[in-house]
């Protein structure tokens, strides 16, 4: 929880000071907003966020990068759907709108392409479907 705390308040203070609450004329949302609730990161440090802003859209996922506006294009409605997505595929196999989960040699759960074997030069093993 004090991962999500830090995240965002780091994202706010970056807003602040570089008008980043803002949305600019050629995006659809501003780099960061109050409302965002950033709930996981991509390999490029890149938040998932889950937006909090009241109306029709509100509880969607999406996602805050380095650059330009967030982004909700082909979002999950609610970050339910998303964790039976992952729970599927985990307990069946096949894949979360294209992507496949991998272990990598540490035993973290990794999720990329079809056919992946390795990451930064280690190698990736498929991971296990179904119940131990």
């Amino acid at each position: 929880m004090s991962g999500i705390v830090n995240h965002w308040q780091t994202c706010m203070d970056v807003a602040a000071e570089n008008d980043g609450l803002t949305r600019r004329p050629w995006d659809d949302e501003p780099w960061w907003h109050p409302l965002w609730v950033p709930w996981a990161e991509s390999a490029d440090g890149g938040a998932q966020v889950i937006d909090q802003r009241p109306g029709p859209g509100a509880g969607r996922l999406g996602w805050a990068g380095h650059g330009g506006g967030g982004d909700f294009t082909d979002s999950w409605p609610a970050l339910a759907g998303l964790l039976h997505a992952v729970a599927h595929v985990l307990h069946e196999g096949g894949d979360v709108r294209g992507l496949h989960p991998y272990l990598t040699t540490k035993g973290e759960l990794w999720w990329d392409d079809a056919g992946r074997e390795e990451l930064n030069g280690q190698p990736l093993r498929a991971a296990p479907i179904g119940l131990p």
